[in-house]
C-alpha cells in the first residue's frame, strides 16, 4: 500500500504564506499524476492543483497566480506553495496520486486556517 503524508498545514493571517508537502513512499517516477485537493467544512472536495508526470500544471481559478505546485524527485516528495492566502482557503488539504501499478491513493490531510 503506498503512502502519502502530508504536512505544513497550520494557521496563518490573511497575506500570509504556507507551503504544504506531500511524501510518497513510492518512487515518484511511477506516479502519473499528482494533485492536491482541499474540503472545507460543508462542501464537496475540490481539485485546488495537478501535475502531470510531474511536468503539466493546472490549477483552480480561485488559486492562480497564488499557489505553485511542484514535485522533488529526489525526495518523492510534491508540494504546494501558497502565498496571498485568503480566510476562503481555510480547508483540510489532501493529497493525492495515480498510478497504473496501484492506482490512486490518499494522504489523511493537513489543515489549512486563514484568519481575516
Amino acid at each position: 500500500q503506498v503512502r502519502l503524508v502530508e504536512s505544513g498545514g497550520g494557521w496563518v493571517q490573511a497575506g500570509g504564506s504556507l507551503r504544504l508537502s506531500c511524501a510518497v513512499s513510492a518512487s515518484i517516477f511511477t506516479i502519473n499524476a499528482m494533485g492536491w485537493y482541499r474540503q472545507a467544512p460543508g462542501k464537496q472536495r475540490e481539485l485546488v492543483a495537478g501535475i502531470i508526470s510531474g511536468i503539466s500544471t493546472n490549477y483552480a481559478d480561485s488559486v492562480k497566480g497564488r499557489f505553485t505546485i511542484s514535485r522533488d524527485n529526489a525526495k518523492n516528495t510534491v508540494y504546494l506553495q501558497m502565498n496571498s492566502l485568503k480566510p476562503e482557503d481555510t480547508a483540510v488539504y489532501y493529497c493525492n496520486a495515480v498510478a497504473p501499478d496501484w492506482g490512486s491513493s490518499w494522504g489523511q490531510g493537513t489543515q489549512v486556517t486563514v484568519s481575516s
